[in-house]
C-alpha cells in the first residue's frame, strides 16, 4: 500500500462583528433598562419609608352642619294679562266723526281718543239754553212787580190788595222753577253732548280698534242692541300674574309670600315677585286655586298673553338643621361620615326630615357645628384620622 498524502483542512468560519450602530443600541437599551430598575428600588424604599412613619394624613372635604330655613319648589305655570282692560263703547248713538288712536298707541288718562257726531242734540242743546234764557227773563219780571207790590204795601199798609201780592209772590216761584227746570235741562244736553266726546279712563295701551271714521255707532247702554265698541284699552304699564296653586299646597299661600319668576321668552329672565291676592276658593273641576302677583311693567317689556314660570316655596321649615345632600351616601339607611373632634371618621345614623334640591333637614343623629364629610368614602375608613378642609375650599381648588 502505499501511504495517501495528508488532505488540507478548511478554516473555520468566524460571526461577522457587530457594527458600530448596533453596538450603540445596545448599550443604549442596557443603560434605560439599568435606569428602570434603579427608579423603582428608589420609589419602593419610598414607599416603605412612607409606611413606616405613618405621616400620610389624607385630606377630606367637610361642611358645617347649620341652620337654614328650608323650603320645597314647585314650579307652576302663569301667564300675564292686564291689570285693567276695559272696551270703550259711546253713551250716545252717533256717526264716528273721527278717531284719534289706533292699535298700539300709548295712551294717557284723559286723552281725547274718538268724537261722535250728534247733529240733532246739537240742535236740542240750542233750544235748551234758548228756553233757559226765556224762562230767566220772566222770572225776572215776576220777581220785580212781587218785590214792587211788597215794598209798596210796606210803606202804604192796605194799599194794595193781599190778593195782588198773593198772586204776584205765586207767579215769582212759578217763574225760579221754570228757570230751575231750564237749567236742568241745558245740563242734560250738556251732558250728552259731553258723552260724543270719548276720553281715556286710565293710562295705558290701544289694543284693538273697531271702528273707523263715518261708522255708526250705537249707544253702550241699549239692552236691546249688540252695540260695537270703539277701542279696547288695556292697563299694561302693571300686569297681572295668575297661575292654579294645587289643593295639597292651598295651605301654604300667603299674601306677601316671595316666589321667583322666570320669562323664557324673555331670555329666561328672572325677578322676584310677592303673592298679592288669591281666591280663598278651590275649583271643584280641576281642584287649584287662582293665585296672583302684581307685576310692574313701566317700560312695557312684558306684554299680556306671555307665559312665566313661578317657582312656589311651599313646605317651609324655618332654622332647621341641615346639611349637603352630598354628605348623604347613596343605599347606606341615612347615614353620614363626621370628622369628630379627634379628626377622625366616625359613621352616624341620621333622621331626614324635608329635602331641597340641595340641602336635606336633619331631624336627629347630628346637632349644630358638626363636620359632615362630603364625597365618596372609598378613600377613608371608619376611625380612620383625617385633615378636614371646607368643602367649599376644595372645590374651587
Amino acid at each position: 500500500m502505499t501511504d495517501k498524502a495528508p488532505q488540507p483542512q478548511p478554516e473555520p468560519v468566524l460571526p461577522p462583528l457587530p457594527s458600530l450602530w448596533q453596538r450603540r443600541e445596545t448599550w443604549i437599551a442596557v443603560t434605560v433598562l439599568m435606569a428602570i430598575v434603579i427608579l423603582c428600588f428608589f420609589l419602593l424604599g419610598r414607599g416603605r419609608e412612607g409606611g413606616k412613619s405613618g405621616t400620610t394624613i389624607p385630606t377630606v372635604a367637610v361642611a358645617k352642619v347649620d341652620r337654614e330655613d328650608l323650603y320645597k319648589e314647585v314650579p307652576l305655570y302663569a301667564e300675564f294679562r292686564p291689570y285693567l282692560e276695559v272696551e270703550l263703547h259711546a253713551k250716545v248713538s252717533g256717526y264716528l266723526q273721527r278717531i284719534n288712536v289706533d292699535f298700539g298707541d300709548k295712551v294717557k288718562a284723559g286723552e281725547l281718543l274718538a268724537v261722535l257726531e250728534i247733529p240733532e242734540l246739537m240742535d236740542e242743546l240750542h233750544a235748551a239754553v234758548a228756553a233757559e234764557q226765556r224762562a230767566e227773563a220772566d222770572f225776572t219780571n215776576a220777581d220785580l212787580v212781587y218785590t214792587r207790590l211788597v215794598g209798596v204795601n210796606r210803606e202804604h199798609a192796605n194799599l194794595v190788595a193781599q190778593q195782588d201780592i198773593d198772586t204776584a209772590q205765586a207767579k215769582d216761584s212759578v217763574a225760579a222753577a221754570a228757570v230751575a227746570a231750564a237749567k236742568a235741562d241745558v245740563e242734560k244736553y250738556q251732558t250728552l253732548f259731553g258723552y260724543t266726546q270719548i276720553t281715556a279712563p286710565f293710562d295705558g295701551v290701544i289694543t284693538h280698534r273697531y271702528a273707523d271714521p263715518g261708522a255708526l255707532i250705537q249707544a253702550g247702554t241699549a239692552s236691546d242692541t249688540q252695540a260695537k265698541p270703539l277701542v279696547r284699552l288695556s292697563d299694561n304699564y302693571r300686569l297681572r300674574l295668575d297661575f292654579p296653586v294645587s289643593v295639597e299646597f292651598v295651605k301654604d299661600i300667603q299674601v306677601g309670600d316671595p316666589v321667583e319668576v322666570k320669562v323664557e321668552s324673555l331670555g329666561g329672565k328672572t325677578f322676584t315677585g310677592a303673592i298679592s291676592r288669591f281666591t280663598r276658593e278651590v275649583n271643584d273641576e280641576t281642584r287649584k286655586m287662582n293665585t296672583e302677583i302684581e307685576v310692574a311693567n313701566p317700560n312695557l317689556e312684558l306684554t299680556p298673553g306671555m307665559y312665566a314660570t313661578v317657582v312656589l316655596k311651599v313646605e317651609g321649615r324655618p332654622h332647621a338643621l341641615s346639611i349637603p345632600i352630598e354628605a348623604i351616601s347613596q343605599g347606606t339607611g341615612g347615614t353620614v361620615y363626621v370628622v369628630n373632634s379627634d379628626q377622625q371618621i366616625e359613621e352616624r345614623t341620621v333622621a331626614l326630615g324635608l329635602e331641597t334640591a340641595t340641602r336635606c333637614e336633619v331631624t336627629s343623629g347630628l346637632k349644630e357645628g358638626d363636620l359632615v364629610m362630603i364625597g365618596s368614602r372609598s378613600q377613608v375608613h371608619v376611625g380612620e384620622k383625617v385633615e378636614p378642609k371646607p368643602w367649599l375650599a376644595v372645590s374651587m381648588e
